[in-house]
């Protein structure tokens, strides 16, 4: 909560393509879109009153919706009002940017934190023409998905000196893990203006306690979450199937409905499923309502994140948070997050046999996994509970607005005669 030396705040949180209204597991719908609602949703309970701005991918979306009290979402009209990938929205940021400027020069608010390197590019430019501080945190970063995708990255060639140029621009970096901080050294981002605050999770949603998912048999249950693209690894998770007699796996994300079985990821893994004769043994459930996710994740033995590559990863923290234990690729966050040997385990990322060694271990010695999911739900409330991540994020916003006050101060101060 705010003090009472400590006005609440007016605060904007710009996060183009990742609705906190979208629903989640789509191809552009996962993590961002949680992170940007939570962060609203836990500012307002600390009395502050939020914007969140985001683009209008509907003709059904009014141009003002309430999250909740103290929370509202403005639709941007920047671009068609559908669905457009992420990777070609670009040349809508300029009217985005626009759009911005003049609601901020009707609406002004104290300080702003835009979220991905599009939004990152709108305020920038929407903020200098208002004299706004602002703090970005990039959710990804270009260099690391060109790294891992090359030719196949559909990235805008402008993204990495945007990316470049945002870091040298804002007034504060937040970062959500180590990785990303090197990553951005060695983009030649000046480390000083750096701070690490990890995504939160809500331990309350995500609990051991409440219902659980029914299981599909009576085998070991393996559960993945997330989007299903390839590089969230759903297709090692189903080689490690191969390696693991008895247990079986549900995958959830992607489409739902009709929707699922035209979906070319779906088509993949199914195919793969059948290479591998585990066809009976693979469940593929689609998206699943956000409700739907915590007893999934504690209905698991284990929760799978084999991801090639992760700036963050969230799903580690709601299996931690549920008491369940995490096998996890040592990448990105998860390196932060999961302690192997702790509240789960580490392996290699494109690993199939490290994951099914990993899995193995862990459904033949079960207090074992049951101490690793206590000390997981353990670590969560000490680190990672979206209180604490707000705290830290709100006094990152009170540190800018400190350090802008004396040049604010001087500008608006009459000159000497």
């Amino acid at each position: 909560m705010t003090t009472a030396k400590e006005k609440p705040l007016r605060i904007a949180l710009v996060s183009e393509h990742a609705s906190p209204l979208a629903a989640l597991g789509g191809a552009d719908a996962g993590g961002q879109n949680v992170h940007v609602a939570r962060l609203a949703e836990t500012l307002a309970d600390h009395g502050h009153r939020v914007t969140v701005y985001t683009r209008r991918d509907s003709p059904q979306l009014s141009e003002r919706t309430p999250l909740r009290h103290g929370v509202d979402v403005h639709h941007v009209p920047a671009g068609p009002p559908r669905a457009v990938p992420k990777d070609e929205l670009l040349p809508c940021m300029g009217m985005f940017a626009a759009c911005l400027s003049a609601q901020w020069a009707a609406e002004r608010p104290d300080v702003v934190h835009s979220h991905f390197w599009m939004s990152g590019l709108a305020t920038l430019q929407a903020a200098q023409e208002r004299g706004l501080p602002f703090l970005h945190t990039y959710h990804a970063l270009g260099t690391v998905k060109k790294r891992h995708q090359g030719e196949a990255d559909t990235s805008p060639g402008e993204r990495i000196p945007c990316e470049t140029a945002i870091g040298t621009a804002c007034d504060r970096i937040v970062a959500t893990c180590r990785d990303e901080v090197e990553e951005l050294a060695a983009m030649l981002v000046p480390s000083d203006r750096i701070s690490v605050v990890p995504c939160g999770v809500d331990p309350q949603v995500f609990s051991p306690e409440g219902p659980q998912w029914r299981r599909p048999g009576r085998r070991p249950l393996l559960v993945q979450v997330g989007r299903l693209v390839p590089r969230k690894g759903a297709a090692l998770s189903v080689a490690a199937l191969a390696r693991v007699p008895g247990a079986e796996l549900v995958v959830a994300g992607g489409p739902s409905g009709a929707e699922l079985e035209a979906d070319a990821e779906v088509q993949r893994l199914r195919r793969l499923a059948s290479e591998y004769g585990v066809a009976d043994r693979v469940h593929l459930t689609g998206g699943l309502p956000r409700e739907d996710v915590p007893p999934l994740l504690r209905a698991a033995d284990a929760v799978l994140c084999p991801a090639e590559y992760e700036p963050f990863g969230i799903v580690p923290l709601e299996a931690m948070s549920c008491g369940t234990p995490v096998v996890a690729t040592a990448v990105g966050g998860q390196r932060d997050t999961v302690v192997h040997g702790d509240t789960g385990l580490l392996v290699p990322p494109d690993d199939a046999d490290a994951l099914a060694e990993a899995v193995r271990t862990l459904l033949a010695m079960p207090d074992r996994g049951r101490r690793f999911g206590v000390a997981g739900r353990r670590r969560v409330l000490a680190k990672y509970c979206w209180a604490r991540v707000v705290a830290q994020t709100e006094e990152h916003y009170r540190q800018v607005l400190a350090a802008r006050a004396p040049a604010l101060s001087s500008a608006a101060a009459p000159a000497s005669p």
